[in-house]
């Protein structure tokens, strides 16, 4: 059944009501669920607003529609939501392809922006970039969408380590029909503009960037990044691929807090996380941490 038409995205808010805001952007095929590993921690220190981007999770059938989708549309769709809640600052947390929307957030309305942590991010406009995401897409053409989500997250996230983090993106991107997803997939078009764009200009936002050292794809990049940004600072969490807010939770809550309240945050830490069987999934019962 499709859902009734909504002008604004779906957003849910928690935490201290007098804190600082502390704005939550999933990546691609995510959810508010993403940050289930986040919210009790954080939500100590700061009031939280977590929001499911258009397509995603509750945002369904979200009004303006539009045939394909640029960094504009679903950047403007998240300072909508801190408009509407008239929200003049807030510290902000990405996820992935979030990191780009939120590079594209700060070069929209870069004053809404106290402090950013990016984790996962995403700077890479190489050769290599150009040809995995064109490969990408071409594949689409090929697959159903759910067996390239399943081949893709296997691409990003190969390790047993990384397979919670495999589960979890694939249960989510269910949610999401073959319209919805071949419209993210046009963002491939603007996303090497933005990112040239971005990683060409010297930065103002205090901003910090968490990678594992097992992202094989984009931990290059982001060290690269925060090697010319002054306002940049990487800080790697040792045995963790792309997803580091789920592989290391206890130890990404900590790195990302205490960035946000000033505090000197060290440039590793190491982390062993657990390599997840099957069957330790369900124990686990993963699935509450899905729609």
């Amino acid at each position: 059944m499709k859902s009734e038409p909504r002008d604004l995205l779906h957003y849910e808010i928690q935490g201290k009501i007098d804190a600082p805001w502390l704005v939550f952007v999933h990546g691609a095929g995510g959810s508010i669920k993403t940050w289930k590993f986040q919210i009790d921690d954080l939500a100590k220190d700061f009031r939280l607003l977590l929001i499911d981007l258009r397509d995603h999770g509750f945002s369904k059938n979200i009004q303006p529609s539009f045939d394909s989708y640029d960094f504009d549309i679903v950047g403007k769709d998240v300072i909508k939501v801190l408009d509407v809640l008239k929200i003049t600052k807030a510290h902000f947390l990405s996820l992935s392809i979030g990191s780009v929307i939120l590079q594209k957030i700060d070069i929209l309305r870069p004053k809404i922006i106290d402090k950013m942590v990016m984790a996962g991010a995403i700077f890479d406009g190489s050769k290599f970039m150009h040809a995995f995401v064109h490969s990408g897409k071409i594949l689409t053409y090929i697959l159903p969408y759910r067996v390239f989500y399943y081949l893709f997250s296997f691409i990003v996230l190969p390790r047993k380590n990384h397979r919670l983090s495999r589960y979890i993106f694939r249960r989510q991107s269910r949610r999401m029909n073959v319209v919805e997803y071949l419209k993210w997939m046009e963002l491939y078009k603007p996303f090497f503009i933005l990112i040239k764009e971005y990683i060409g200009r010297q930065i103002q936002t205090p901003c910090l960037v968490v990678m594992g050292d097992q992202d094989h794809i984009f931990y290059n990049s982001a060290k690269n990044f925060t090697e010319v940004q002054k306002n940049a600072h990487l800080t790697v969490i040792k045995g963790c691929g792309h997803v580091v807010s789920i592989e290391s939770p206890k130890p990404f809550n900590k790195i990302a807090s205490d960035f946000l309240k000033g505090i000197d945050v060290p440039d590793s830490v190491q982390s062993e996380p657990v390599p997840y069987k099957w069957s330790d999934l369900k124990n686990l019962k993963a699935r509450a941490y899905v729609r």
